[in-house]
């Protein structure tokens, strides 16, 4: 069995499509959204640097702009000719990762900056898979608990799983949580999965404390009116045109009703 070498390994999971947050995916790939004028990739990165001896970031849609955007310090796993998955990412990870728990995160997954991992990751075991949850009785993925995008696997686990296609629920967490070996640890901080452009919307409004978000780089006119609304770099607003729970980037305007 792999043993863990006490260190822990970070990696970000910022593959995926983003076919649900869509028309915005089509000028970024979802990992660079930035919500609060921040991309999404250097958020989940932000979140995990205390924590993680080394960072990683896997890629795929979009991976030439990730790559471009990332800083050299920050391992890439390109995979292709096809996204792996949660469990896929891990398995091709493995010889970078080299016998370390993994602490990792989903890219789309926005958390309040108020969360500190320390205590998610104190009193840990090393033996079995913590996961970070809410209370969302509502769109539960364990019972109540509904899972925050980030975790802990232990060396053994992460050394089992392979570089094919494969989610981390189907090959590693079901078993676990039938088994009674699944750690849940609620938190009660802001989440959103940033999966569509309403909830991407909800998140800088967390973010930014319900006002209107203007990346660095967008042009806002004189007289031109912003309600609750996020403009990215490059896009510009007109005097006189009000922009109210919308998205507007520099190939158009998301409207989220």
């Amino acid at each position: 069995m792999t043993q863990s070498t006490g260190a822990v390994a970070g990696v970000v999971l910022a593959a995926g499509a983003g076919t649900r947050l869509a028309p915005l995916t089509a000028l970024r790939p979802k990992a660079l959204c930035p919500v609060g004028g921040v991309p999404l990739v250097d958020l989940a990165l932000a979140r995990l640097a205390p924590h993680a001896s080394s960072l990683a970031v896997n890629l795929h849609h979009g991976a030439d702009q990730l790559d471009a955007h990332l800083p050299p310090s920050v391992h890439r796993s390109i995979e292709q000719p096809e996204a792996l998955g949660t469990a896929g990412a891990i398995g091709a990870l493995r010889p970078w990762i080299t016998g370390r728990d993994v602490l990792l995160t989903n890219a789309d997954a926005w958390l309040d900056p108020s969360l500190d991992l320390g205590p998610f990751l104190a009193g840990w075991d090393r033996e079995r898979v913590r996961l970070l949850c809410m209370l969302d009785p509502a769109r539960g993925d364990f019972g109540d608990l509904r899972y925050c995008g980030v975790a802990l696997l232990p060396a053994a686990v992460a050394s089992r799983l392979e570089p094919v296609p494969s989610g981390l629920y189907e090959v590693s967490w079901r078993q676990e949580l039938a088994a009674g070996r699944l750690d849940l640890v609620p938190v009660d901080v802001p989440f959103v999965d940033c999966g569509t452009p309403a909830d991407y919307l909800a998140a800088n409004l967390l973010a930014s404390g319900g006002t209107s978000v203007v990346e660095a780089g967008a042009e806002i006119a004189d007289g031109a009116v912003l309600i609750r609304s996020v403009v990215w770099a490059g896009a510009a607003v007109c005097s006189g045109e009000v922009l109210v729970y919308a998205i507007r980037t520099p190939a158009g305007t998301v409207l989220v009703r």
